[in-house]
């Protein structure tokens, strides 16, 4: 099992950070999981009763989905009656999906300044993103988005385009024309969507991208702010304390202390 350096519990599940040696077996259980290795270069995908062994010593980030939280948004996915979701047991990792799981290593170590809406909101991009970028390709000619939250294909490209250049400047009502929508069906089909306002779902992507920044140790708190669209660092200090309780150098400092992962073993 390896030995456990934290682990986070709600209504989506486990989410489990652990230090696997060399020969450690990590079980899915009941519950289809996800698997994001230190470093790695691929994703591990578990179906319930699957075992993933380690094949050298690694940090990892397994997220154990409860099948209610799944089905609630996937139901065309994950449904009851398939109980192997996951057609592949490993996929490259995208850029996207890295900062996804760097980010959620990095919350769940610093479990002091921790949101259970900012983890359920990475989650949900988290496994928006597999099943947009793994299994749509895989599964192209089942319903895949029927029955979702994330049916309508305007959401979904609204999405992405907000994912693509989180910006505090970025103009919603530009952004419900180029997705075809009136402003008011826009911010109404967003909300039943995501469960966000368009607006509060930029904050969030905003919050997840300096957190990746910040954790990383690269960068000026200022460049980071500019990326973000903030016409001064003193707003995005701002904005930061207000959505995670802390002023970004704090936090950048937290992150600094706690994130260095296992050394391997020497030979």
């Amino acid at each position: 099992m390896g030995r456990i350096v934290r682990v986070l519990e709600g209504r989506f599940g486990r989410l489990v950070l652990t230090d696997l040696a060399p020969e450690d077996r990590l079980e899915s259980a009941s519950c289809p999981a996800v698997i994001l290795q230190h470093g790695g270069d691929e994703v591990l995908f578990l179906n319930p009763g699957d075992i993933h062994v380690a094949l050298g010593a690694t940090r990892l980030l397994a997220f154990h989905a409860a099948l209610e939280w799944l089905q609630a948004s996937f139901p065309a996915v994950f449904g009851a009656q398939d109980s192997r979701p996951f057609p592949v047991p490993r996929e490259p990792i995208t850029p996207r999906i890295r900062q996804l799981g760097d980010a959620l290593a990095v919350e769940v170590l610093n479990d002091r300044f921790l949101s259970t809406e900012r983890i359920e909101f990475m989650l949900q991009e988290l496994v928006l993103s597999i099943v947009e970028t793994y299994l749509a390709r895989r599964r192209a000619s089942s319903p895949l988005w029927r029955g979702s939250r994330f049916e309508d294909s305007r959401i979904r490209r609204a999405l992405a385009l907000l994912r693509a250049r989180p910006n505090k400047d970025l103009n919603m009502d530009s952004l419900a024309s180029q997705v075809g929508l009136s402003r008011s069906r826009f911010y109404d089909l967003f909300q039943l969507c995501t469960g966000f306002s368009p607006r509060a779902y930029l904050d969030m992507l905003c919050v997840e991208t300096a957190i990746s920044r910040l954790s990383s140790g690269h960068g000026k708190i200022a460049e980071v702010a500019a990326e973000l669209g903030f016409s001064a660092q003193s707003n995005f200090t701002r904005f930061f304390l207000n959505q995670v309780g802390v002023p970004p150098s704090e936090y950048r400092r937290a992150t600094t202390d706690t994130s260095t992962p296992p050394a391997e073993p020497q030979k």
